[in-house]
């Protein structure tokens, strides 16, 4: 079939999304119920009343640039990409150290010598939205008349600290690149996305030379849940206005049961917990003559004419639904916390760290056939994945869990100093930072150096050693040599022979991938194969899609 070139008005690329995902995370960590023993608070606060176990915190060496970099280069290598085969580069992230220049212009350098600067995207700065905002930019130019038939890449990174008090349990850090393109096993669907935007002053950042943010706590949680509210009341009316559309629809009002997992954006594990349960309470007000005397809604009739928002502050409607949902957590939610409850918060990559987790963690069979609900504080997505290419990406996330053991824990003490030398070193010219990286993972970048004039050196270690940029590129694979054999074209724009052979063949961590030599693309709602998951997302912006079996 012929591959998809620029400006083509026939066709469009099919399914796009989410082709393979890479997750990095800072090599040490502090335990929660040490962290509340050292700061003198009772047992319980951090680890039961935030549902918080670990804390994941970046070394000196440590600074966006270099978790992006880390994260890239490993998206790459894994997935035995050509530089050249990417066209786009998005970057999500709050995590500002210079006004003007870019995350993604140093993740240029990593293109270097593979000549390759035609390369679009820049970075996207909103609080926890930057990530997704990214992903929709990056799926809306493959499926524009400017996409050139590459991929594209999207990163998400931050560094989550906070001032020493209530706050810094809620920290984290980490990386998420993901790779887009079409005949994903992870597919942004199409027809189904809501959007809240308001202006708060719950979280932000006003003093440039400081990491840390303002944070008005209750304000913030009392800005999520309603954004939460809003984003599902907007998501279920196009998905039940979709459902009168079809041929063969489901009646009835679209509910929480039409979701098998729920993964959301998560500042700390409790605040996802009680977000279920406030689903839970949307469907009850919302359900037209919901049962109280038995099953879901056994005993909530007294709240049957509360208004959502009144209660946001309400301890006795939030424990009487969080009660109530208890089990819908556990099997729809619990799963995708792995990430957020051992390292901690990572901001833009949130979300995506819950997505990774449950991936991480599920069969393909667990998530054939299903739609995922999936909440980022600031925007959503949804996707769908057919159980055999799904396969591949679940091996590549297979690792999670080994990974986060094979940390180093440190003491509270020796965190707090680590804190104390990073506040007094950040933004600071003339300057090398202190201590080794070769605690670091191995292939991790780190800073080098600092110089007088603001420029930031970087190098990346291998089992210890240092490994500079001429190095590490070298050995790129070559454009034969990646994944993308759609861009063995010849001057028509024909997928050449070798070009095709290439797509079925490769080895690499995901196996085979599929055919991409055919991007047709109808843009009708298509029938959907029994064995594909939707992942339908709410938050300040939602998309989702009706599954239904093949015709």
């Amino acid at each position: 079939h012929p591959a998809a070139l620029p400006g083509s008005s026939q066709a469009c690329p099919e399914d796009v999304g989410i082709l393979a995902l890479e997750v990095y995370f800072p090599a040490q960590y502090v335990e929660q119920a040490e962290l509340e023993r050292y700061d003198g608070v009772e047992a319980g606060k951090y680890t039961r009343g935030l549902g918080q176990q670990q804390m994941g915190f970046c070394a000196a060496h440590e600074d966006i640039n270099s978790l992006c970099l880390t994260v890239v280069q490993r998206l790459v290598e894994r997935g035995r990409l050509s530089w050249d085969a990417i066209g786009r580069l998005e970057v999500g992230t709050e995590t500002v150290i210079d006004k003007s220049k870019a995350v993604k212009t140093v993740l240029m350098e990593l293109f270097r010598d593979s000549g390759n600067s035609d390369v679009e995207g820049i970075d996207t700065t909103n609080a926890c939205y930057g990530g997704t905002a990214s992903l929709f930019n990056a799926a809306a130019w493959v499926e524009s008349s400017a996409w050139d038939g590459r991929y594209a890449v999207v990163v998400c990174g931050d560094i989550a600290v906070y001032a020493t008090g209530n706050a810094r349990p809620t920290g984290g850090a980490g990386a998420i690149a993901m790779l887009v393109g079409p005949n994903a096993p992870l597919v942004l669907e199409r027809g189904l996305r809501g959007t809240h935007m308001e202006h708060a002053y719950d979280f932000y950042k006003p003093d440039l030379a400081s990491e840390y943010p303002v944070v008005d706590g209750p304000l913030s949680i009392q800005c999520y849940l309603r954004a939460l509210d809003r984003c599902y009341a907007v998501y279920r009316r196009k998905a039940e206005s979709q459902r009168q559309q079809g041929e063969r629809c489901r009646r009835g009002p679209f509910t929480l049961d039409d979701f098998k997992f729920l993964i959301f954006h998560t500042p700390f594990c409790k605040l996802v917990q009680k977000s279920v349960g406030r689903l839970l309470l949307n469907d009850f007000l919302a359900a037209p003559n919901p049962d109280t005397s038995g099953g879901l809604y056994k005993g909530l009739q007294p709240f049957r004419g509360v208004k959502l928002e009144d209660t946001y502050t309400s301890k006795e409607v939030e424990k009487a639904f969080q009660a109530a949902s208890q089990e819908i957590f556990n099997q729809k939610t619990k799963p995708s916390l792995l990430l957020s409850s051992r390292n901690g918060n990572m901001y833009t990559p949130s979300m995506y760290g819950c997505l990774a987790s449950l991936l991480a963690q599920c069969s393909a069979q667990d998530l054939a056939g299903s739609r995922i609900g999936a909440f980022s504080y600031g925007s959503g997505l949804a996707a769908r994945g057919r159980s055999s290419p799904l396969d591949k990406l679940l091996s590549s996330l297979a690792d999670l869990p080994a990974r986060l053991d094979a940390r180093k824990r440190v003491a509270p003490q020796d965190f707090a100093e680590i804190m104390k030398r990073r506040e007094e070193t950040h933004h600071l010219a003339n300057h090398t930072p202190h201590g080794s990286h070769t605690d670091l993972f191995p292939g991790t970048w780190y800073l080098e150096r600092v110089d007088d004039k603001y420029r930031r050196q970087y190098a990346r270690n291998s089992g210890g050693a240092k490994m500079p940029f001429s190095q590490l590129l070298t050995a790129a694979p070559s454009p034969g040599e990646s994944l993308g054999g759609q861009f063995l074209m010849d001057k028509s724009g024909e997928a050449t022979r070798e070009g095709s052979a290439l797509l079925g063949a490769l080895p690499g961590p995901w196996g085979p991938w599929p055919d991409r030599t055919s991007v047709r693309h109808q843009r009708l709602q298509r029938p959907l194969h029994p064995e594909q998951t939707v992942l339908g997302a709410m938050g300040q912006s939602l998309e989702g899609q009706r599954l239904r079996g093949r015709d």
